[in-house]
């Protein structure tokens, strides 16, 4: 290594004039610091960008794969809120006819329960027509019965004071008309 050092010390006075040429020692300095350089970089420097490189890849195709998957999400749970939202509606459309039919029913049931109670009012009214009519119809004919014996004591000039005999007379007489009458009604 001596020789070497000597030439490179005399070198410089050889290629001293042009500028160009490096000298020797330069040569030797710069192709050693190139080699340590490349080695650091190549070993240092190179796998930590490639590690940064592959990392930042990573994420944006993750990135990218995330935002498929939540684009797919969102898709279909779009999909599922207007499915749901068409159940609601066919939902909202049954209960709806369901309370037209059970108004109706209701209404039904109400105009029956009505027009039965209107029925029974109508039959009471009438059993309580036909009962004042009776108790009319038995007071008139007792009152009948009276006014008739009174009438046919003073026409005959006795008395028809017997109560059994009265009744009978009247009866009888009560009889007479209501066949009288039937027959002429016919």
């Amino acid at each position: 290594m001596t020789s070497m050092a000597a030439r490179l010390l005399a070198a410089p006075e050889e290629h001293a004039s042009n500028p160009l040429i490096p000298h020797t020692y330069e040569l030797v300095v710069g192709i050693f610091a190139f080699a340590v350089v490349f080695f650091v970089v190549g070993r240092m420097l190179v796998p930590r960008i490639q590690k940064t490189l592959a990392e930042r890849t990573d994420a944006i195709e993750g990135g990218i794969k995330r935002a498929e998957e939540a684009q797919a999400e969102a898709q279909a749970l779009q999909k599922r809120y207007t499915e749901q939202l068409e159940e609601a509606r066919r939902d909202a459309a049954r209960l709806r006819e369901e309370a037209r039919e059970q108004a109706a029913q209701v209404k039904a049931e109400l105009r029956e329960e009505a027009q039965a109670e209107a029925r029974r009012l109508v039959e009471a009214a009438h059993a309580q027509i036909e009962a004042d009519r009776q108790a009319a119809f038995a007071q008139l004919r007792t009152e009948i019965g009276r006014l008739s014996t009174d009438l046919a004591g003073r026409i005959v000039g006795e008395s028809l004071e017997d109560e059994a005999r009265q009744s009978r007379i009247v009866d009888r007489f009560l009889d007479e008309l209501e066949s009288s009458n039937a027959q002429a009604v016919r």
